[in-house]
């Protein structure tokens, strides 16, 4: 899914950006650096020690480099580094203005999924042939999640599979955690994970559960809340949305030939 320029997303994301410049740890001297990347590498280090960095090269813009930090973000530094520009780069196309920042996180999130093993999800496979493969970052106590969850058969027979990651809004701490925990640790997740959505007594169960590092997970790809829906391609879709509507993202004109 191409990702459209929204101002207002655009101008929330740049605040979010320059928050950036304080929060995130550094990256060392390379010695086959150009004398563009050099003098950027340079003053970073010297203004923004703490910042972790993946890498600097040349931008799609003729004196533009490109400074991507570890979780998938950029900012761009003119090459004599002396302007410094935070936030998503966005390229006029034929089909339309596409985010260039968020096409870089959407292989982010899907490289970092993939790595994900399956045994460690609660996965609802589809009825019939599987069309298309969805991932939810969820939490077994908020109300859209359960919602989302309540259409989990009418979404599995339009031939979507649902794999769930954990993802506990409170963070690593409280009720919603612990039963988390129990819901992962269980015999048989799906009954459990099905029971806790209906707001069922979840038995306690201890084990060494992928919670935690599913939780770190969603931070590292940009999961603000619950649900957070992550498409094949890693586009993130934050929130509820109906089963019908969902299926139209996911399988595109496939879902709009009348079998809706």
């Amino acid at each position: 899914m191409n990702q459209r320029l929204n101002i207002r997303s655009l101008s929330v994301f740049l605040l979010c950006c320059c928050a950036l410049f304080i929060v995130v740890p550094g990256y060392t001297q390379q010695q086959n650096d150009s004398a563009p990347v050099a003098k950027i590498r340079a003053l970073l280090a010297k203004t923004q020690p703490d910042m972790q960095i993946a890498s600097i090269k040349a931008g799609p813009v003729k004196s533009l480099y490109e400074v991507q930090l570890a979780d998938g973000h950029s900012i761009y530094i003119s090459d004599d580094a002396r302007f410094l520009i935070p936030g998503d780069l966005y390229e006029a196309q034929s089909d339309g203005i596409v985010n260039l920042g968020e096409k870089h996180r959407n292989q982010l999130r899907k490289d970092k999924i993939a790595a994900v093993s399956e045994k460690d999800m609660i996965v609802f496979g589809a009825k019939g042939p599987r069309k298309a493969t969805i991932t939810v970052f969820t939490d077994v106590d908020c109300p859209y999640c359960r919602k989302l969850h309540s259409e989990i058969e009418q979404i599995n027979s339009l031939g979507i599979e649902v794999r769930y990651l954990a993802y506990p809004r409170t963070g690593l701490k409280g009720e919603t955690y612990t039963k988390m925990i129990s819901t992962w640790c269980a015999s048989d997740r799906k009954a459990v994970f099905t029971a806790a959505k209906r707001d069922e007594e979840v038995p306690a169960v201890s084990c060494a559960s992928p919670v935690e590092a599913q939780f770190a997970l969603g931070q590292e790809v940009g999961v603000t809340g619950t649900p957070s829906i992550v498409f094949e391609d890693g586009t993130l879709l934050p929130g509820y949305v109906p089963a019908a509507t969902l299926a139209s993202y996911v399988l595109g004109d496939e879902a709009k030939d009348g079998r809706l």
